[in-house]
Order: C-alpha cells, then sequence, then structure tokens
C-alpha cells in the first residue's frame, strides 16, 4: 500500500524569526522520529511476515480447489490422469490426444486451476494438432498438498515421467510451454531434462526482479526465498527457444520477457503480441500468433 505524506502548515509568526527557527528543530526531529518509527516496525514486519512464508505465499500462489469444467465440456476427448510426485503428493492432469506426433506439456500460471484453461486448450489443441498433457501443480485443484518451488519442480518431473511411460506418446518428441509462473517451472525441467523445444509465454526472469517491478515501494524482493530464477538458468538450455509476449503486459513488462530472451542459447526467436496483455495472449494474437507457433513446431522437423 502506498502512503501520501502530507505538508501541515506552518504559524506565519514563526517565519523568519530566530525564535521560529528554533520551534522548528524540535518539532522536525520529532515528525521524523514519528515517520522512522513506522516506518522501522513496517520493515520489521514486512521480514518476519516473508521468514515465515506469508507474503510469499499470498503473492506468488492462488490456487483454486473446485474444477469449473473438464476438456468434454468444449468438445475434446480425453484421459483423466492421477500420477505421483517423488515425495508421494498425487497430481491431476488431463491428457488429450492430438493428431501429431508432439507431445505439448504444459505448465500453467500461478493462479486457478487446470480447468480455467479450456478454451486455451481448445484452441492450441485444434489449431496446432498436438496431444496436450495440462497438469495441476500441488495445491491446484485436485492435486495434494500445498504449491511451493521445490514443489512444483518435483510436479514437472513427476509429469514428465508420467509422459515418458505413456505407450502412445514419443519421449523424444516432447515440447515443454510454460506460461507466466509456469515458465519458470519450465526453465528448470528443461536445465535437468533437455525438450525437444522450450516455448514461453508472458515469462519472467525472476520472483524477486517481478516483485521489485510490481512493488517498488517495498523491499521485499531481496528476502524472498522463493526465486523462480529463469535467468540464471535459461544460459543452460539448450533445446531450441521460442518466446512470446504481450506488448501490453501490465504485470511482467515486454523487457522483462526480452531480458530471458537475450540471456539464452540459439537457436532462439523472439514474438511479440501486439495488443496483448498478461493473460489474453491467445485471444489477442490471433492466426499470426497462431501461425508463429506452427512454424516453430515444424521447425523441429521429424
Amino acid at each position: 500500500m502506498r502512503d501520501a505524506l502530507g505538508e501541515g502548515s506552518q504559524p506565519r509568526s514563526n517565519l523568519g524569526s530566530p525564535t521560529g527557527r528554533g520551534r522548528r528543530g524540535p518539532f522536525l526531529r520529532r515528525g521524523l522520529l514519528y515517520l522512522g518509527l513506522p516506518l522501522a516496525l513496517l520493515v520489521a514486519l514486512i521480514f518476519v511476515t516473508i521468514r515465515c512464508g506469508v507474503i510469499e505465499r499470498q503473492f506468488i500462489y492462488f490456487p483454486e480447489r473446485d474444477l469449473v469444467a473438464d476438456p468434454a465440456q468444449v468438445g475434446l476427448s480425453f484421459e483423466e490422469v492421477y500420477f505421483v510426485a517423488s515425495d508421494g503428493v498425487r497430481l491431476h492432469g488431463w491428457f488429450a490426444p492430438g493428431r501429431q506426433d508432439i507431445t505439448w506439456l504444459w505448465f500453467h500460471g500461478n493462479a486457478g486451476n487446470i480447468s480455467h484453461r479450456l478454451e486455451n486448450l481448445k484452441l492450441l489443441h485444434d489449431e496446432l494438432g498436438v496431444s496436450v498433457f495440462l497438469f495441476d501443480y500441488r495445491g491446484y485443484g485436485r492435486s495434494q498438498g500445498k504449491p511451493s518451488e521445490e514443489g512444483t519442480y518435483r510436479d514437472a518431473q513427476a509429469a514428465l515421467t508420467y509422459l515418458r511411460s505413456r505407450g502412445d506418446t514419443d519421449p523424444e518428441r516432447i515440447v515443454y510451454f510454460g506460461r507466466s509462473l509456469g515458465a519458470g517451472v519450465a526453465v528448470e525441467l528443461a536445465t535437468r531434462e533437455s525438450p525437444l523445444a522450450l516455448i514461453l509465454e508472458s515469462s519472467f526472469p525472476s520472483i524477486p526482479a517481478l516483485a521489485r517491478h510490481l512493488y517498488p515501494f517495498l523491499p521485499i524482493g531481496p528476502l524472498l526465498r522463493t526465486k523462480y530464477d529463469s535467468l540464471a538458468k535459461i544460459g543452460s538450455v539448450e533445446a531450441p527457444l521460442l518466446v512470446l509476449h504481450g506488448d501490453r503486459d501490465e504485470i511482467v513488462p515486454l523487457q522483462a520477457g526480452r531480458s530471458l530472451f537475450e540471456a539464452a542459447r540459439e537457436p532462439k526467436q523472439f514474438y511479440v503480441i501486439q495488443g496483448a496483455g498478461h493473460n489474453d495472449t491467445y485471444l489477442v494474437g490471433g492466426e499470426e500468433y497462431l501461425r508463429v507457433l506452427r512454424r516453430f513446431l515444424d521447425s523441429l522437423g521429424r
């Protein structure tokens, strides 16, 4: 919350007189003291709540448990999937088979659950022809547990392991697609398990960098334990990369996505979605957006 500090009026009889100057000194010092104490308390409160994880949970994760629909309600055939992460957390997802041999492993953003991505799911499935595996991180939808950075990394590995175990998917033809926070999850997985390709949309360099942009008046960035430091990791990703970003993104500025792109290895492509914000890229992007995705997938060969 931004505080507005007002200026008080001064008695006219004090202006320009030695007595007035003498009186203003104690008042000024007292005012600074009154201002300094709340600021110190605020900083201490921020530090304590961050160390307890309160601000991080409120700032980063916005899960919803209830599924509002399923792929059948948008005309997609699908398989409901349950699988288990390495620490025993049971996770839930949907697998929608496609006509291509490419499987699209989807890492969604920080809010809602997989049922809030159905319109986007149908568009990508129908227009690109890929099989899509869309799953919920721990704490989201029907997946057990509570979300955390390490937890989402475990969930991503478990999702990949599950896909590779299927008899109807080619383990060498899996593309990682990460949106927003999911981009950080996808980058981490790509540093350990190289995909056929990596697609990042509305991505950010790190959580502390994003916190500095969204809350420039609060010194919380250096205190955050959750990092999703894609900027430090992207240089070790060897897979072909496509970065997409809206030029009107109101949460993650365009330059943030570009900085991640610039730190990555070749081969790589950057596409600006004209007029798109953070959450409407696939709607605003239209046919040109889909054309960029098709060309990128076609460039991967057979």
